[in-house]
């Protein structure tokens, strides 16, 4: 059962495979998505859902003696006008229990999700499910249902960035859901993310990849006795891990009163660097994500690297972010630029009180969104910065947009402003309005086969800058897309990334 997007057409399909036979059978296809949810175990009864913008989900079901989806959850967007109010529902992870039910993870009854029941011949009446048995504190959300075996589950939080997975049991005749047994955020597995993990029915037990600020992902085998074997012994070789810096939680409250995580990476006390360090404001993409302390991710090792050349590395999740309840995610939505912009002036001027930190040589960078709002940031303050790195930021809006797979257009024009109905909105929120103002070194780094920001989007900002007579660097990596992720490349790219902050800012 996959979804395929083939980027030349709006629509997405899904389909479903006979692996004996090889045959494919279209479950139809939608301009929001039509990706599937869950499914029973003979893939009679298919759950579908299109996404218009994060958080605002339809669910459809569909029988195979029936041929066609029909609405089962949520209001289509066909179905609404402009005075339509419809609130987040948050609809995600999901099981179909016994061909009869969907107990399932949404934003319905709690801001920070919760787990919700939803009988399938009643299907307007969606219910709360209590859990019973957490021991976690700190701020986060619920974000993830797994089915394992005997009618158990596994139920996961994101807690301050860092991954909490229990076992329980599904009470359905009291809605409730009874945890048992904490797999992961005590003991050895703290303060990092889980990568992926499976339950095995023969031995009782669950396998999982486990990765820290610090340390790579291990893969572990958690016994039916509570017994924790360590599977592999993945290393950063030649550094010492007390060189490397776990980061120290500095939340803050921003301009408008808002309270926004941030962690604060600073270089180890044996490095045995002296006096106020260089700062680098490292800005996540998505803008739906979030920086965890997670080794497999391309930024932590780079943050690492930074901390080992003298610099300290400033990590917001911003609002926008996921982690922090649908609302706080949902506050970018059509506002790029605007309010999460000033959350990273309100920081800059926060850390001014720090007196470890030399805040008159600071410097900017970010990867996707955040790479435009690292372009964002330098034009509009340009008095702040004294570096900035642009790794494949939409320059433009207008042509950011026109230059997108078929597949996205229909998502960003709800989610960001569409090119005519929008388009004084979509000028002012346009990095291009206001790099001429650019007053630091930048460099532009980009993979010529990106399909979302498109090479010539980088071309762009560096041909246009340059004739400005604006110092710009520019590297393009011609086997790499919308990340850099090959060996050879992400060594290349981290070396030079530091090589030019070191330049600029004189750790």
């Amino acid at each position: 059962l996959f979804n395929v997007d083939l980027r030349s057409t709006a629509n997405h399909e899904t389909w479903l495979a006979d692996l004996r036979t090889g045959e494919l059978t279209s479950l139809g296809e939608s301009a929001y998505g039509n990706y599937p949810v869950a499914h029973d175990a003979d893939f009679n009864t298919v759950i579908l859902a299109d996404q218009y913008t994060f958080g605002d989900v339809c669910w459809y079901l569909r029988r195979k003696d029936e041929g066609e989806r029909r609405l089962l959850f949520g209001t289509p967007i066909t179905e609404r006008n402009a005075e339509t109010v419809v609130e987040p529902n948050g609809l995600g992870a999901a099981v179909l229990v016994d061909g009869t039910g969907l107990l399932f993870i949404s934003s319905l009854f709690s801001d920070n999700y919760g787990l919700t029941w939803l009988a399938l011949d009643r299907p307007d009446e969606a219910r709360p499910v209590r859990v019973d048995g957490t021991v976690h504190k700190g701020i986060g959300e619920m974000d993830n249902l797994k089915e394992g075996f005997a009618n158990r589950y596994a139920l996961s939080y994101n807690i301050d960035g860092a991954s909490w997975v229990y076992a329980g049991a599904f009470d359905r005749e009291n809605l409730v859901f009874r945890i048992d047994r904490t797999l992961v955020g005590e003991g050895e597995l703290v303060a990092g993310v889980v990568e992926a993990a499976e339950a095995d029915p023969q031995s009782n037990s669950v396998a999982l990849s486990f990765s820290t600020a610090t340390s790579p992902s291990q893969i572990y085998i958690l016994g039916a006795n509570d017994s924790l074997e360590r599977q592999t012994n993945e290393r950063i070789l030649g550094i010492p891990q007390h060189l490397l810096s776990s980061g120290e939680e500095r939340s803050y409250t921003s301009h408008d009163g808002l309270r926004i995580s941030a962690r604060l990476y600073m270089p180890a006390p044996e490095l045995g660097f002296t006096g106020r360090r260089p700062v680098i404001f490292y800005i996540h993409g998505g803008p739906q994500s979030q920086e965890r302390p997670d080794f497999t991710w391309f930024s932590m090792p780079l943050i690492q690297f930074f901390t080992l050349n003298g610099f300290a590395v400033w990590v917001p999740n911003v609002r926008g972010s996921s982690g922090y309840g649908i609302s706080y995610m949902k506050r970018v939505d059509r506002d790029w630029g605007g309010l999460d912009r000033l959350d990273h002036v309100a920081a800059f001027e926060m850390l001014r009180g720090d007196d470890r930190l030399d805040m008159d040589r600071a410097g900017v960078m970010g990867r996707s969104y955040g790479g435009y709002m690292t372009l964002t940031l330098a034009g509009r303050h340009p008095e702040l910065w004294k570096a900035a790195c642009d790794m494949f930021g939409p320059y433009n809006l207008f042509t950011f947009m026109d230059r997108l797979p078929e597949t996205w257009k229909t998502y960003f024009y709800m989610a960001l402003g569409h090119p005519e109905r929008d388009k004084e909105f979509l000028t002012e929120r346009s990095p291009s309005t206001y790099l001429s103002q650019l007053a630091c070194p930048l460099l532009v780094i980009q993979g010529a086969n990106d399909p979302r920001v498109v090479e010539r989007e980088s071309r762009d900002v560096v041909e246009q800058l340059r004739a400005q007579g604006k110092d710009v660097e520019y590297i393009v990596y011609a086997d790499e897309g919308h990340d850099v992720i090959k060996y050879a490349n992400k060594v290349d790219c981290y070396g030079r990334i530091t090589d030019f902050f070191r330049a600029q800012l004189n750790p």
